[in-house]
């Protein structure tokens, strides 16, 4: 186990001994029955006084931590103390962890230090941000993950995220994310979500009509131009002739005419609220489920919640 010593600092140095051997002992670089240092071999390598060590060593033994053995020397006992941790020791439990962790990684301590500083000087992300340039598309993904997280979220376009990130944790679709990558700071993380080009739901409901029912009057409807594209393609790829659909663009006045003739509506799910009673909706979700999972799994990394407990979409 490496020991080292602050003579600068407040905390006497058998406190720091003591410590030290208590988070060695926690995390199990000190397993149970390991001899520890004699008293003489700390005082000479730490330069300290032989009393120092002497104290710090009856003190964990007073603890319970280790058992001193006359003419053997001083040994991590068998079995923890039976008080439960302390909160301060098991906050030193989590950070000696780190340490070792951070030590079979190779990694200075000058690094860890300087990041454990990073983050306690960092407010948590206490938002998400959508950084989208389509208003359009941008209110559909809002509208499917938004149910879901715990945090509020909002939207930007890619030339106002430098401005607007601030607290947030940004998020992109696909097309996008090589594009704002380069608008943001080297060191933001940036969670690109993904994209199902075809959901299971849609094509269960589009098994519903064909092939008995490719004559059947088809709709198409969103504010979103390219949906209106994709839907056509794909409907027309699975079968469906192009005088079956009934493509309406909800930014136009009038936009709902005729779909009450339709036996369905392939729309995103802002539009699916808008549609006239007695519409069936075949909504096309863009956001894939295990996305939408992973951004619950961030906030209860960050919120404590547990994501399982979240609204099912």
């Amino acid at each position: 186990m490496r020991l080292w010593l602050n003579r600068k600092g407040d905390v006497s140095l058998r406190d720091q001994l003591v410590t030290q051997v208590v988070l060695g002992i926690l995390c199990r670089e000190l397993l149970p029955g390991a001899r520890l240092p004699s008293t003489r071999e700390l005082a000479r390598r730490f330069g300290i006084h032989a009393n120092t060590a002497s104290a710090a060593y009856t003190q964990l033994e007073r603890e319970g931590w280790v058992e001193q053995r006359h003419g053997s020397g001083v040994f991590v006992r068998r079995s923890r103390p039976d008080s439960a941790l302390t909160p301060e020791m098991a906050i030193d439990q989590l950070i000696g962890q780190l340490a070792v962790s951070a030590r079979k990684l190779g990694a200075p301590e000058s690094l860890v230090r300087t990041r454990m500083q990073r983050w306690l000087a960092s407010e948590p992300p206490a938002r998400w941000l959508l950084i989208e340039p389509d208003p359009d598309l941008a209110a559909i993904v809002l509208h499917e993950i938004e149910p879901a997280l715990t945090l509020p979220i909002s939207d930007c376009r890619p030339d106002q995220c430098r401005d607007s990130a601030g607290d947030a944790m940004p998020l992109v679709l696909p097309s996008k994310a090589a594009s704002v990558r380069q608008l943001l700071p080297p060191e933001r993380d940036l969670t690109v979500l993904q994209v199902q080009p075809v959901s299971n739901e849609l094509q269960a409901k589009l098994q519903r009509y064909l092939p008995e029912h490719a004559s059947d009057l088809i709709g198409i409807a969103s504010h979103w131009v390219d949906f209106q594209r994709i839907a056509q393609t794909l409907l027309i790829a699975v079968g469906l002739r192009p005088e079956s659909l009934l493509l309406c663009d909800a930014n136009r006045p009038n936009w709902k005419r005729g779909l009450e003739t339709t036996s369905g509506v392939v729309c995103d799910s802002v539009t699916a609220e808008e549609l006239p009673s007695g519409c069936f909706p075949m909504i096309f979700r863009l956001i894939s489920e295990s996305s939408i999972a992973e951004l619950r799994a961030t906030e209860s990394g960050i919120t404590g919640d547990d994501a399982s407990a979240a609204p099912q979409m």
